[in-house]
């Protein structure tokens, strides 16, 4: 599994590790509160280890992140809350110049970090604005989508030429998880724009690698581990930064979608909860017959079978094996019998 899949002996996936970069829904929190055995473990993690938290959440500060962090007991300043705006922030500094006018798409998150570094915010095109950066809000509507669009198209259109201003976006996200169930994220609001100009936004957040850059950097970093919710973003952005990655299974992504995961979003390591940071991982290895075993879990590709050897104590092992099997046989996971079991 990825970098790790050297290791001959058990190890926690903290070994070697300098810094834990934790995404947050779905890893710390769902809704308003905390995640079992997340707080403790990541308190834990931090006596040894730097811990930050990235978000592409660009609704708000990182003070307000670290506020609500703090709130559900985690040892937490608003420097380690990395967030897209932050990083949207690096990649306008290198196209504008400093103190420039930025069109805004979205809220706190955004405004907060232009004002800390001295650009000026508008909500209209007429102002002829240097740039447009967007990302989400609760509020966003058609207004302001067609605002950011006259503003982009400013110099002539989809048509022209002339590419037009710069345009970032906080990140690509199609859906958000909300109370009431799944809504459309930042990337759906940005599709809507690009449909207007004919172009596509320089993109900040996960899975691009400037929000990992930017967390490297702020933590002075080089072997961090990337512990996330979703392959789509949290591990494939950390494979594409050359980061080591976790895939917790507490949120967004299960065991479903892990073993069917391609070979750029797959993690080095599947955990049930944080809890797991800090236990020995198995190792993984192939064993005689051409099955995967880790632990006493032994998985095997049979043809267009995925035959379940031995499922040891009938916890993650099976699911780590299966994986394994499942990724190192180079066949679709559609086109596989799988045991229903191991989707449980």
């Amino acid at each position: 599994m990825g970098l790790f899949r050297t290791r001959t002996e058990p190890m926690t996936p903290l070994e070697g590790i300098d810094a834990v970069f934790a995404d947050l829904d779905g890893v710390v929190y769902a809704g308003a509160g905390a995640i079992p055995h997340a707080v403790e473990s990541l308190n834990r993690t931090k006596h040894d280890h730097a811990v930050g938290y990235i978000t592409n959440n660009a609704s708000r500060s990182d003070a307000s992140v670290a506020q609500h962090l703090a709130e559900l007991g985690l040892e937490v300043v608003p420097d380690d809350v990395v967030t897209s705006p932050q990083a949207a922030m690096r990649l306008l500094e290198e196209r504008v110049e400093p103190g420039a006018l930025v069109f805004v798409v979205g809220g706190e998150g955004i405004v907060t970090e232009l004002e800390k570094r001295g650009f000026r915010v508008t909500r209209s095109a007429d102002d002829g604005p240097a740039a447009v950066v967007q990302g989400f809000a609760p509020e966003v509507g058609w207004r302001e989508l067609a605002e950011a669009s006259f503003a982009l198209n400013a110099h002539g259109g989809p048509d022209s030429p002339d590419p037009g201003i710069p345009w970032i976006a906080t990140n690509m996200d199609w859906t958000i998880p909300v109370a009431r169930g799944i809504a459309p994220g930042n990337g759906t609001l940005v599709s809507a724009v690009h449909t207007a100009v004919g172009r596509f936004p320089v993109v900040a957040g996960k899975p691009e690698t400037p929000i990992f850059e930017e967390a490297r950097r702020r933590f002075g970093v080089e072997r961090p581990l990337v512990v996330g919710d979703r392959l789509d973003t949290d591990i494939l952005g950390a494979n594409r930064a050359g980061m080591a990655s976790a895939v917790v299974l507490t949120g967004i992504d299960r065991a479903k979608q892990v073993l069917a995961a391609d070979a750029a979003s797959r993690p080095d390591f599947i955990l049930g909860d944080l809890r797991g940071l800090h236990d020995p991982y198995p190792v993984v290895e192939t064993v005689r017959g051409g099955a995967v075993r880790v632990g006493d879990a032994r998985v095997r590709v049979d043809g267009r079978r995925v035959v379940i050897v031995s499922d040891g104590d009938g916890g993650l092992d099976v699911l780590r094996a299966a994986c394994a099997a499942i990724w190192q046989s180079g066949t679709a996971i559609h086109a596989l019998d799988v045991p229903a079991s191991l989707y449980a």
